[in-house]
Formats: C-alpha cells, structure tokens, sequence
C-alpha cells in the first residue's frame, strides 16, 4: 500500500509540473496572455491566463457591445421595413386592402430614404399570417416587385415581372402553404408574413393619368375573398408630414424584436438568429433587457449608426465607384457591383448590404439592369469635387454635358445627410431637371446646376436651395438611360465649388 501511495504522489506531481520542453519561447508567447494588456476597452488583468472579475465584466460589456452592433448592421433592411410600416400606419395606411398613394408626388415633408419626386408610388404590406394567401391585382404599364420582411427580394410585377407590363394578377401565399393554387394566378413564395409591395407609374404622360391607372386597377384583397372583395382603399400620402426612416438608438433593437416575433423563426438562418439571440431577442420571449444591457446596446446602436455612415461616406470595397479608373471622381452607385442580393461566390458583402439598406428602400435586380431606354439608373454624389462634404452654407455646380443621354428625362434631387430623405427647405419638391419649367440650357446644348442657400443671380430657375449649418447630398437620376450613360462615354461633370 506504501509503494502505491508513493507512486500516486509522484505521478501528480508529474502531472502538476508543466511540460514544456518541445515548446519554444515564441510559440508559447503565441499562445499565452500577460498578466496585463493595454486595449481600447482599457486594461485587461489576468493571473497566468486566468481573467480578473473586472476584466470579466470588462469582457462582457464589449462582447454585448458588439453583438448589439452586429445585430443592428446585419438587420437594417428588415427593421427599416418596419419603420416604413409603421410610418404608414401612423398616417392611416395600415391593412393589405388600404394603399398608401402619393397621388399629388412626394415632398420634402415625407420622411422617406432617397425617394423622388419624380415617380408615382404606391405601398402596402401583407398580413399573411392574418388574411392567408394574398391576391394583388397589378395595373398595366406598372414597375413594381415584392420584398420580404428582410427587404429581400422576392419577385417583380410589372412592366419587369410576368405581367409584361399588361396587368395581371398576383397570387402571394404563406411561408409553407401547401393548399390549392388556383389557375390565372401568377404565384410568390416569401418567407415571412409581412411583405412589401412596393409600386411604380411614370408620369411622363401626366400625373392625373398614372394615378388613375392605379386607382382603377390595382386591388388588394384576400384570396378566400375573391368572390366578393372588399373595396380596395387608396389614402393619400402626399403633402403629409410623417416619418418613414428607422431610429438609431436603443428603440432600433424594439424594432427588431417586433420582426422577429412576427415571422417564421426560418425568416433567417440560426448565425443571424443566434447573433440576435445573444442580445435578448429570440421569438416567443420578451425582450426585457436590464439596465447594463439596455444601456450598451444603446451605445452600439450608436456605433453602429456611425459605422453605416461610415461606410457611406468612404466605402473600402470594390465596385461602388462608378468611374473606377478615375480616382478624382466622386460619382457612386448604391448596388455594389450592380449587386441586389449582396451576396457572390457564396459571400455576403457585408458592407455593400449596410450601404445600400442605410441609405435606400426596396430591392429588385431590375434597379441595377441598365437596358437602353428602359426603366432608370442612379448616380450618387455624397462628396464634392474635392473629397469633401458639402457645406449648406457654399455654392456649388454641376455641369452636364450637352445630350444628356436619356430618352425620359434626368433630374437631380437633394437629400439631407441625417435623415438621408429630401432636404427640406422652401423649396418642397427638391428637384431640378429637363422636366423643370424655365430651366436654361447653356449655348452649347450642356446644363448647369447650381446648389446653394440662395439662388445666384440670374440662376434662380436651375438652383436647389441647401440650408446654412447643414451638408447634403445628391442624386442624378437618368429616366430611360441611353447607350452613351451605359458605355460611360458620357458622364456628369463632378459637382464644384463655386464659392
């Protein structure tokens, strides 16, 4: 029992004795922490790898920080869904039978990301959880598609979609539906419940005809009602101040869990839902977060926020410049790479996803299709000839050059850099172009547009008004773009400082 005794003894001390001799001092440092490590979350403590309680509280304040930013980055297409949703039902448009119409245009009192004054719109969301599935009567010579509650592309109506632009009925059915799909139908499959029917009439022929058009033909009703719908409602959106943009502080994460409880829990694969879960948000749960947690996710919305401006303001991935052999240019495109999915080579750009939700609404490929004559394409400029903000209190101009490419008609509109809707000043449709009343074209057939708080003498007719102590930023939008904007053999003067 002795000899037992002493050879256990000895073979914890074995045990307790560190075997090291086929590590080299370098490979263990890899491996190892000091006792004490300088870091932008402060200091950090250990005893021979071992974290202090501080440097444990430390350690989880960041790791929720983070998960909050992530979460928040990962998910503006779905909560800024929501908040136009909301906005809508705010105004009154709420209810897959109520259409939100804008019959008289969008102003600048409408809070909306990057919209036009430019186009007809018309809104409205599915309940399919409440009405099943969903039948959407598209009027003819219509733009238009559906996103899911991610703002995920789902599929185009109109003029792009299986109508051809003649008109026809859409049949949108539940996450899983596997009851009887009448004929006459085209059918939508989406993942989630509340789904967003986002469409578009050009007013090239006038404004009192596209809404027409849409008044007289688009129906909204649920299909166990098709033999007897109830009457489809149009509310009138326009000259009508209320908000459509998501929040950026602490109420964003109120936005998101309300998502989450609606839909499906396979709206989104288990990263997404486990990065959203770390943070309190799970489906059928209260979201109850105490005050620690409440106030670091506040704080990562923050930085968040101002890491999607970030990214606006200087994108470090490819394919956002739309002269990219021209480093002088500041001329840029929303879609990445003409990209709506944000996703090649089983990649996900992150960037290009917070980019584009950020600072837009509604996906469709056929917003990054440039066929000559057909549909719009977008130019941003959110810096000046110089790689700097615009200033609200200077002058600015952009020249474009004589035939401008465009078999519609071009426009520039004026955005304010808060709330990346139009900018809001006295002039309540911020937007100049070939369709503007007394605009003057130069000798030579070229354009200038002048921004700046007041209009420079004898400029009035070709000037959008920024605000003093405010920046901006613009959008030239091309309407049925020709071949000479495709092949980049024309393209807009960068916009200068005057004064």
């Amino acid at each position: 029992m002795m000899r037992l005794t002493v050879l256990c003894a000895a073979a914890l001390a074995a045990l307790a004795t560190p075997v090291l001799a086929d590590v080299t001092p370098e490979e263990l440092e890899a491996i190892s922490i000091p006792d004490k490590v300088e870091t932008s979350i402060g200091t950090l403590e250990f005893f021979d790898g071992v974290p202090t309680d501080a440097t444990i509280d430390a350690l989880y304040d960041n790791l929720d920080r983070m998960r909050g930013m992530q979460a928040f980055l990962d998910n503006v297409g779905a909560v800024s869904m929501y908040a136009v949703r909301r906005g809508l039902a705010d105004a009154g448009a709420e209810g897959a039978n109520r259409i939100a119409l804008f019959a008289d245009l969008m102003d600048s009192q409408t809070l909306v990301v990057t919209a036009n004054t430019s186009t007809l719109y018309a809104y409205t969301f599915t309940d399919l959880a409440k009405d099943g599935p969903t039948v959407i009567e598209v009027p003819p010579a219509m733009l238009g598609f559906l996103n899911d509650a991610w703002q995920r592309f789902v599929g185009n109506m109109g003029v792009t979609g299986p109508d051809e632009g003649k008109g026809g009925k859409y049949l949108i059915v539940p996450p899983g539906y596997t009851g009887e799909i009448p004929d006459g139908y085209f059918v939508m499959r989406p993942t989630t419940n509340r789904n967003f029917m986002f469409l578009r009439g050009s007013i090239k022929d006038g404004l009192k005809p596209a809404v027409d058009n849409i008044t007289a033909h688009l129906r909204v009703y649920p299909l166990k009602d098709a033999d007897n719908p109830a009457e489809t409602a149009f509310v009138n959106m326009s000259n009508r101040a209320f908000n459509t943009v998501f929040p950026s502080d602490f109420s964003y994460f109120e936005y998101l869990d309300q998502v989450v409880q609606e839909e499906p829990i396979d709206a989104i694969d288990p990263e997404m839902r486990g990065v959203i879960a770390a943070i309190g948000i799970v489906k059928g749960q209260p979201f109850a977060p105490d005050a620690r947690m409440k106030g670091l996710l506040s704080e990562a919305a923050v930085l968040a926020d101002a890491t999607a401006r970030a990214i606006t303001y200087d994108p470090r991935f490819a394919g956002v410049k739309i002269y990219p052999d021209d480093p002088a240019s500041v001329w840029s495109t929303a879609f990445a790479n003409k990209n709506t999915s944000f996703e090649a080579d089983g990649t996900m750009n992150l960037a290009a996803r917070v980019l584009y939700y950020f600072n837009a609404g509604g996906v469709t490929p056929a917003m990054a299709t440039s066929a000559p004559g057909k549909g719009s394409d977008y130019a941003l400029a959110v810096l000046d000839a110089n790689h700097q903000a615009f200033d609200g209190s200077k002058t600015y101009k952009l020249h474009l050059p004589k035939d401008v490419p465009v078999k519609d008609f071009w426009a520039v509109t004026i955005y304010d850099t808060q709330t990346r809707s139009q900018l809001q000043t006295s002039q309540s449709f911020p937007t100049i172009g070939s369709q503007t009343q007394g605009m003057k074209q130069n000798a030579d057939g070229s354009w200038d547009v002048y921004f700046a708080p007041e209009a420079p003498e004898g400029k009035e007719s070709n000037w959008l008004q920024t605000v003093p102590g405010k920046s901006w930023f613009t959008i030239l939008r091309m309407y049925g773009p020709l071949e000479p904007w495709i092949d980049q053999t024309w393209r807009p003067g960068e916009i200068e400082l005057v004064q």
